[in-house]
């Protein structure tokens, strides 16, 4: 039997990986097509222009992009829905469960605690299940679907829509897609990266979602109010895995490293343009 520091537990199921594998391909995909034609008079959205076939196609490029995104938007919810008749019952059980994604008293209280912590005023909060930043994170993501992607459907499809909307709509669509794709990319790629790979306990990068697992240790000190209630309700054992083997997390390196290198030159080119040549 492996000693206990060379034992991993599960924190993702394979659909959760599998879908934020997806999302991190099409996210990356409409940002790098997206802003190529918001800043289509810079040098760099030529040249990126040029590597997808012309802005045209980096227009299909980014519709083709966004199916998938809802896809997996959609992927998702019913996975919620299943996980509530399956495991809870109801949406009462489920949303004040330790499985929650909403925001509680904890999470407040995890908050202040962080900022004494980050001052050298008290110890590191005892995290649960998600941390505050994570549910944060969550929610943005609805946020993301429900403005961007609404203007995103309007201009895709403008004939349709303005049977309903006046035409000055479309124009406003245009702005406000346009404004809150550059906000979102630059979120994921400055903030989300940092909370996820660059803290000091994850740097250079954390893989527990694309591994779905993490050592036993690394959770104690993680998470560890929530391997302290796994503990005493006797349901540890219940998600100790086997660790992938070495040629696995070789290969999720890679994918992890091309992501994060995609995104920081984003930020780089975005700051460029805002700075020197926007208009």
């Amino acid at each position: 039997m492996k000693s206990k520091n060379h034992r991993f537990i599960q924190r993702f199921t394979r659909l959760n990986r599998i879908l934020h594998i997806l999302m991190i391909v099409s996210f990356l995909t409409l940002a790098l097509t997206g802003m190529t034609l918001k800043f289509s008079y810079t040098g760099w959205a030529v040249i990126l222009s040029k590597f997808f076939g012309g802005f045209e196609s980096a227009g299909y490029l980014h519709r083709f992009a966004a199916t998938i995104m809802i896809g997996v938007f959609v992927t998702h919810l019913i996975d919620v829905f299943k996980l509530k008749r399956k495991e809870f019952g109801s949406w009462k059980k489920l949303l004040k469960s330790d499985n929650s994604m909403l925001f509680n008293k904890k999470d407040l209280k995890d908050f202040l605690n962080s900022l004494k912590w980050f001052m050298g005023k008290g110890e590191r909060p005892e995290y649960g299940r998600w941390t505050y930043w994570e549910k944060f994170d969550y929610f943005a993501v609805f946020w993301g679907m429900f403005v961007i992607g609404s203007t995103g459907m309007t201009l895709w499809f403008p004939e349709f829509f303005t049977h309903f909307v006046p035409g000055w709509f479309i124009n406003v669509a245009t702005i406000i897609h346009s404004d809150e794709a550059l906000l979102a990319t630059g979120f994921i790629f400055t903030v989300h990266f940092f909370n996820t790979h660059l803290r000091p306990e994850k740097f250079p990068m954390d893989i527990v979602i694309f591994s779905g697992s993490m050592s036993l240790e690394e959770f104690k000190l993680d998470r560890p109010d929530e391997y302290k209630k796994l503990v005493e309700s006797g349901e540890l054992e219940k998600y100790i895995v086997q660790p992938y083997p070495p040629i696995v997390i070789k290969a999720i390196k890679i994918f992890g490293w091309t992501a994060l290198t995609i995104g920081f030159s984003m930020v780089l080119w975005i700051i460029y343009a805002m700075l020197f040549v926007y208009r």
